[in-house]
């Protein structure tokens, strides 16, 4: 009678999650084109043909590494722009969300800012075009609205003040360490209060 062939384990999501911080920390630090599969396996201290039994691709990685960090990006941008806040405290709520996943997951936001662009022309990757479409909806919805209820100047550029914001939030990925001596929270209100009240005293 014939061995029965044992189903094959399915690996622990405690180890598949290792492997992605490390292939998030090596995309980020080399780009993406120049990580071959042996460099992940290698900060991984594996084979590389060990690392396909948990993934078929460096593909299939940088997925879920943007799709992981978007969807818990907008997880929390759903909830601020539901939650029927004025156009001032939709932009804090937001810079604060922002921050915190600077903080949960700095080399996926590091890579999205490195990559998305490219990897948004395959099909696989169109959610990062949707998402970058949907993230300037809001912001931009939220200084239009704000400007119109007389909350912020009536002659903002509203486009150039969209992307200073978002620029000067996500540049912070170049220089913040998690664990720092500033916590997510400190450094979104410092952000906060140069970008809403200035940096010169008023008299």
């Amino acid at each position: 009678m014939p061995t029965k062939k044992k189903p094959r384990a399915t690996p622990a999501p405690e180890r598949r999650g290792e492997l992605l911080a490390t292939a998030a920390e090596v995309f980020a630090a080399q780009g993406y084109n120049a990580t071959t599969v042996r460099r992940i396996a290698d900060a991984a201290g594996m084979l590389a043909g060990s690392l396909y039994y948990h993934f078929d691709s460096k593909e299939s990685m940088i997925d879920e590494i943007l799709s992981t960090f978007l969807n818990e990006l907008w997880e929390g941008y759903d909830a601020v722009l539901a939650a029927g806040l004025g156009p001032r405290e939709t932009i804090e709520a937001l810079v604060h969300a922002s921050f915190r996943d600077v903080d949960r997951h700095r080399d996926a936001v590091a890579i999205y800012l490195k990559e998305a662009r490219h990897l948004a022309a395959q099909p696989r990757f169109q959610y990062l075009d949707d998402s970058r479409e949907k993230f300037e909806k809001a912001w931009l919805g939220t200084l239009e609205r704000g400007v119109a209820d007389g909350t912020f100047r009536a002659d903002l550029d509203i486009r150039l003040t969209y992307r200073f914001v978002r620029d000067t939030v996500w540049v912070a990925v170049s220089w913040y360490r998690p664990g720092g001596r500033r916590s997510p929270e400190d450094i979104a209100r410092q952000y906060l209060s140069m970008v809403l009240d200035g940096i010169a005293v008023t008299n």
